[in-house]
């Protein structure tokens, strides 16, 4: 006979369960608020820094638009990595390593609706977010709201489902929480300067190539499109999103294989009971 612990998610009876564990996640999300403020302040100040010093410039790469009328979107895209890349990949490290994954494995709490919680707080996170930039780019810059809402939702979605599943397979691979940082940062910087978050680029570029490898270019070209006003520009740019999609599902696969819900280093020196998805022992020091 199974322990509660280990049972599946029941469809609508567990509903209030995810909900109330959202509610803690915000909670605790919001009652640290310098992290917080970082969190949402990084890509606000951003945009403002940038829209205000280049952002009325015209540029050749967009077709003769102004540069801000690209900052907002590609901010918006940005704002949800951060959110859920970033700081999703790093929490889970930091809660793996600190043993608060396995006490919560071990709690009434269902793995699915656990998980559940942690990706729709990053998901609220981001919405936020993209309110606020979207609103800041209006008011603050005139920039248009984008004239296709449905093509930008789908691409929002879209990415919040690639870049989760991209989070919580990283953190599966770092190793402990004094790393969690560092890695992502280099990665998550290092790939933003490479796809064109910081300037346009041109799409037909060595650069542009090369960074199309990689999500982090086809999120911000799906944000984009539903912005860019060129006539006869569609505001679907479903190549990039069927790649973020091809990413989010190879993600997904990496995380379910090498999840833990112990810590990597448990018993202080890599050893321990190491517990995967299915809850059941896969190791033992």
């Amino acid at each position: 006979m199974r322990a509660s612990t280990e049972r599946r998610f029941r469809g609508t009876s567990d509903v209030a369960l995810v909900g109330r564990q959202v509610y803690y996640e915000q909670l605790n999300f919001w009652l640290n608020p310098i992290a917080a403020l970082f969190t949402i302040g990084f890509s606000v100040v951003f945009l403002i820094l940038l829209a205000s010093s280049t952002g009325n410039s015209h540029s050749s790469t967009l077709g003769g638009l102004r540069v801000v009328q690209y900052y907002v979107p590609g901010f918006i895209a940005y704002g949800l990595m951060a959110t859920c890349f970033s700081m999703l990949t790093t929490s889970l490290v930091v809660r793996r390593e600190m043993g608060l994954l396995k006490r919560l494995r071990l709690s009434p709490l269902p793995t699915s609706a656990l998980l559940t919680a942690v990706t729709a707080n990053a998901v609220i996170i981001s919405a936020v977010q993209v309110l606020l930039l979207l609103l800041i780019g209006r008011y603050g810059y005139h920039v248009a709201f984008p004239h296709n809402t449905g093509a930008l939702v789908v691409a929002l979605v879209v990415g919040a489902a690639s870049f989760t599943a991209l989070g919580i397979a990283t953190s599966t691979l770092i190793p402990n929480q004094e790393a969690a940082g560092p890695v992502v940062s280099i990665i998550f910087f290092v790939l933003l300067f490479l796809s064109g978050l910081w300037y346009p680029i041109d799409p037909h570029s060595g650069l542009a190539k090369f960074a199309a490898w990689f999500p982090i270019r086809h999120l911000i070209e799906a944000v984009y499109a539903p912005f860019d006003t060129r006539p006869g520009v569609s505001g679907w740019a479903w190549h990039d999103i069927l790649v973020m999609a091809i990413w989010g599902a190879l993600a997904s696969v990496v995380a379910v294989r090498n999840w833990s819900w112990a810590p990597h280093r448990s018993g202080g020196g890599g050893g321990g009971r190491r517990w995967r998805l299915s809850g059941r022992a896969t190791s033992r020091s």
